[in-house]
């Protein structure tokens, strides 16, 4: 199984490079993702600045790479950071957006694990700026500079974040912001809370990725608390105070346990197919983003438990059956993927190219086809990536 995943997923890079990878203005020994294929000219030139994006482009690079790493990848890797930082005009910082800096910190801080790659400089600073962006009223991050919109895409990968840089007091205080006041009657994660006039308003809307950064959240959290207790699956607990860490630990697996169940009832068809709409544009990357932390939970969760291990086959049917889908629904172009942004439907080719009639709104530009978006087509090939590391872990582990 492991094989086919890993053969779609090199299919899904190569698409994705091949039409969206390009030198950054021409200049030798960069790499960037251009926004949409088949592009304008403004869009070859890069001339709004998609830096959230840019980082999921990134994290995909790092997918391939730790899956197979080459030569090829590893420079791929390299000239994507140059052509993010040469782009970005000025230090990464200067983003208003607390969640896209938490997105490219992340991104960063995965490519410095591959071998023969230093993470950027930047990084650092780029980490210090999201911690120093707290509000001290609320205890967690806003959405930009200088809001008083305080969500869960911001506050899910930032803390993230700090649980993988040792700042695991700071995780937990964001991730349990977020359940103290974003969890809906049916378990899953609003998007945000906006401070009005007349107090606090929630805003209501489910994404999926909501639900991906809270699980990724958590289970960092659960992870690090138990290696706190010195405790591994093998292991048994020594003492009290191992038995309150890992009961600690305890809070957060439960959650994970909750929200996938969720997940898997909401959001998903019987099939186990994630097919919430999420469009073009920004949504384009919510499933994928799911997708992502679902393998991770399927891969990474303890499996000392019944109850783990079910929720691990929970989320790896997830990936799976989701992923069989896009695959199926995709089109093809020179041999290489197209996906759609509804895993559960055939998708669209953003351009005709004389192979059949449009209609007039779409020639006009009117209707734009999704499809089009790299948001889209990055979502596809993180889901095929997240399924190529689950069938992995299937497969490494049918006798245990």
């Amino acid at each position: 199984m492991q094989e086919k995943w890993a053969h779609r997923a090199d299919l899904a890079e190569n698409a994705l490079n091949d039409r969206h990878g390009s030198k950054l203005w021409g200049l030798p020994n960069t790499n960037i993702a251009v926004v949409a294929w088949p592009p304008t000219t403004k869009e070859k030139l890069h001339v709004h600045w998609h830096y959230w994006w840019q980082a999921h482009y990134l994290d995909c690079l790092v997918d391939a790479a730790l899956r197979r790493e080459t030569q090829q990848r590893r420079r791929r890797i390299r000239r994507t950071l140059r052509g993010i930082q040469m782009r970005n005009l000025g230090k990464l910082s200067k983003n208003r957006y607390y969640d896209d800096k938490a997105w490219l910190a992340l991104a960063m801080a995965r490519a410095g694990e591959i071998r023969g790659i230093k993470a950027p400089k930047q990084l650092a600073q780029l980490e210090f700026d999201i911690i120093s962006g707290i509000d001290s009223l609320t205890g967690v991050l806003p959405w930009r500079r200088g809001e008083t919109f305080y969500n869960t895409p911001t506050n899910g990968p930032s803390a993230i974040m700090m649980a993988r840089t040792g700042r695991l007091d700071k995780a937990i205080e964001l991730t349990d912001w977020i359940y103290d006041h974003l969890v809906n009657e049916d378990g899953l994660i609003m998007d945000g809370l906006r401070m009005r006039m007349h107090g606090p308003e929630i805003v209501e809307a489910i994404h999926p990725y909501c639900q991906g950064v809270t699980l990724g959240a958590c289970l960092e959290i659960a992870l690090h608390l138990r290696a706190r207790a010195g405790f591994a699956e093998a292991d048994e607990i020594r003492d009290v105070a191992d038995a309150e860490k890992m009961e600690e630990a305890m809070v957060y697996i439960s959650r994970i346990r909750s929200l996938i169940e969720a997940v898997n009832i909401h959001l998903a068809t019987p099939q186990g197919v994630l097919n919430t709409p999420t469009g073009d544009g920004d949504g384009g990357l919510f499933k994928g983003i799911l997708a992502r932390y679902l393998a991770d939970i399927a891969v990474r969760l303890p499996s000392d438990n019944p109850t783990n291990r079910a929720v691990k086959k929970i989320a790896a049917r997830l990936v799976l059956a989701s992923a069989e889908s896009a695959w199926n629904h995709r089109l093809e172009v020179d041999g290489l993927p197209i996906f759609a942004t509804n895993w559960t439907e055939d998708a669209r080719l953003p351009h005709n190219y004389g192979l059949g009639r449009s209609s007039l709104p779409e020639s006009l530009g009117v209707i734009r086809v999704a499809e089009r978006d790299l948001s889209v087509q990055l979502s596809g090939w993180m889901l095929l990536e997240a399924a190529a590391r689950v069938a992995d872990y299937v497969d490494s582990n049918k006798d245990t």
